[in-house]
């Protein structure tokens, strides 16, 4: 048996109590752990700052080492972790940087070092500690950053650079950005809020949905063009283009980069381009509704004479020859004051203005029932007009006849069989505007089943051989011209009310 003197008995105490509190002071995890040939890993020592370090509860203090890693260890680094292990059993050195979600401090880096070294039985001792780099890393992570911002900033030129913390909703805004918004030249780090309340309200739900799409994963960046409010009050077109630079464990956004463009002189070019189109479209739509006025009001007028015509040559009665003379004088007159109107509209058209007169509406409406006088005759169509004597409006003649002309020739050819057809006339004013109502009491539109249509051109609701669908279409493009607008009531079998909105 072997003996001590007590002196060595107490050099080897006091030199047990210093490693203790080398031990204890220490900030690292010091670890001893053995790695048999066959079996799994055992810790033969771990330093009481493995409480410190992973935040052990009273519950887990005596819990099995690789239990406890397990549940800290993040679950993408722990195969990692193990695999590491095995690599360095036949080499004399482990390095390992792995992460640890902590249930305080959250997130953490560590960094595992030991010396390896081989027993006769084929085991393997691990001798290191475990430090926490976490704040080395967050210094990495910030120059790596600096760099992609730098390297962004190369390959945009002038444009701006702005750089998204998703989690503290903070952003950086290179001095160009700034410059954009009439702001100092000078990088900022703001709030999201900052550029969010400036984008314009009409812009607003667009520019957050393509933010959030991308963050998504619907699409592959963002891009969205809005007007944001500059320091002097004006709204300049930005274009921002951005892309998620870095996610969590879980996929979430951490980090959104991208530029911002000003691309207001763009946007001004593209209006100018845009009215230049809406004035080539407004040039091609007269043309083709001046075609159809001359289609449509000729081919009445050249169909009443017809009629009326045939009605002398098969007459033999002197009186009733007399009287359809007398209406085709009346047809002939009307066909010359269309003709001329027609003309008027041609220039109307050249000089891309559309001439307004203060019209009687009486004066216009009776030039209409003296046209369709036979049809009106022949079906018996009862007439009732309550416009006062005096009503005038401003507006294109041509344009009045042939809406008269379309409204009450409509109301004739479809009017119910089983009833005298029964056409009324009247005008209100309705908030300072005046509203020409005319009604029949015709077959009626179903407008559930065709109200989108019903100004359409070549649509037609009825089984009318005559019926060509180009009135209405007509109608309501010679209204609009003028400023107006057309609305449309009906019920199937009872009757239709159209009502016309001057734009005086």
């Amino acid at each position: 048996m072997e003996t001590y003197e007590y002196s060595d008995l107490k050099y080897l105490e006091e030199k047990n109590n210093f490693y203790k509190k080398l031990l204890f002071q220490s900030p690292d995890l010091i670890f001893q752990f053995n790695l048999p040939k066959k079996g799994k890993l055992h810790f033969s020592f771990l330093s009481k700052s493995v409480i410190t370090h992973f935040e052990l509860a009273p519950h887990e203090k005596s819990s099995d080492a690789i239990t406890v890693l397990k549940s800290r260890i993040l679950p993408e680094d722990y195969l990692g972790f193990l695999q590491s292990i095995h690599e360095s059993r036949l080499s004399r050195e482990w390095i390992h940087e792995f992460r640890a979600m902590l249930p305080i401090r959250g997130l953490r880096w560590y960094k595992a070092t030991a010396t390896v070294g081989s027993n006769e039985d084929g085991s393997v001792d691990f001798y290191g500690k475990v430090t926490d780099i976490t704040a080395y890393k967050e210094q990495e992570l910030r120059l790596k950053l600096s760099e992609q911002r730098f390297l962004f900033a190369l390959e945009a030129s002038s444009e701006g650079i702005w750089d998204l913390d998703v989690k503290t909703q903070k952003v950086f805004y290179s001095s160009q950005s700034m410059k954009m918004l009439e702001f100092e030249a000078e990088d900022t780090i703001d709030s999201i809020d900052m550029w969010d309340n400036r984008v314009h309200p009409s812009d607003k739900e667009q520019y957050l949905v393509d933010i959030q799409l991308h963050i998504n994963n619907v699409t592959p960046y963002y891009e969205n063009a809005q007007r944001v409010l500059t320091q002097s009050g004006e709204y300049k077109w930005i274009l921002s283009r951005g892309k998620i630079i870095e996610r969590d464990a879980r996929n979430r956004p951490l980090r959104i980069i991208g530029t911002h463009t000003d691309i207001s002189a763009q946007k001004e070019k593209e209006k100018a381009l845009q009215q230049t189109v809406e004035i080539v479209g407004a040039q091609n739509s007269r043309l083709l509704n001046f075609a159809h006025i001359v289609s449509h009001n000729l081919r009445s007028h050249s169909g009443n004479i017809k009629m009326l015509l045939d009605i002398i040559s098969e007459e033999t009665e002197q009186e009733i020859i007399r009287e359809s003379f007398t209406h085709l004088r009346s047809s002939s007159h009307a066909l010359t004051q269309t003709i001329d109107h027609l003309k008027e509209l041609v220039e109307i058209q050249t000089e891309l203005i559309h001439k307004r007169e203060n019209l009687n509406i009486n004066k216009y409406l009776g030039k209409t029932l003296d046209i369709l006088a036979e049809e009106i005759n022949k079906n018996k169509v009862v007439i009732k007009n309550t416009i006062c004597s005096e009503q005038t409006i401003t507006f294109n003649p041509a344009y009045l006849e042939s809406i008269l002309l379309n409204f009450t020739s409509n109301a004739i050819k479809y009017s119910h069989p089983e009833r005298r057809p029964v056409i009324s006339y009247s005008m209100v004013v309705k908030n300072s505007q005046k509203v020409l109502k005319i009604r029949d009491n015709g077959l009626g539109i179903n407008l559930e089943r065709h109200g989108k249509k019903i100004f359409g051109m070549y649509k037609t609701f009825h089984k009318n051989q005559d019926s060509r669908g180009i009135g209405l279409f007509i109608t309501k493009n010679q209204i609009e011209a003028m400023g107006g607008t057309v609305a449309v009531q009906s019920q199937v079998g009872k009757g239709t009310t159209f009502k016309i909105y001057f734009n005086e």
